[in-house]
């Protein structure tokens, strides 16, 4: 059983890489601060929820509360960070590079009294 446990814990912890890897290629290539953004809080909460699940598993159950209080603080703190900042970056001024729908934020706030 306890090889079992390494070798899901291994696994997760080079899926979790692979996943951290993507997100900071992602920040890399993506054309705008937004996209950059959502790149980086996306696949950075996901590859960090499975280190910290490749965590619980390799401590054989030892760390798994703190594992288990770090991944409830990553999944509640990152996406209200990302659109904190991407708010603050938008009425900054810094201009979203534009798809086919347009810009709906900017829309709402002409459309606000």
């Amino acid at each position: 059983m306890n090889n079992l446990l390494s070798w899901l814990a291994s696994a997760l912890v080079l899926a979790g890489a692979l996943i951290s890897l993507l997100g900071a290629i992602g920040i890399l290539r993506l054309p705008d601060s937004y996209s950059r953004m959502h790149a980086a809080s996306k696949a950075g909460v996901l590859g960090a929820v499975l280190l910290l699940g490749a965590v619980a598993l390799a401590s054989s159950g030892e760390l798994a509360l703190e594992a288990l209080a770090g991944l409830l603080v990553l999944l509640a703190s990152a996406p209200l960070a990302a659109h904190a900042i991407a708010r603050a970056a938008h009425r900054a001024g810094i201009k979203p590079v534009l798809g086919p729908l347009g810009d709906e934020l900017e829309r709402d706030q002409r459309e606000d009294p």
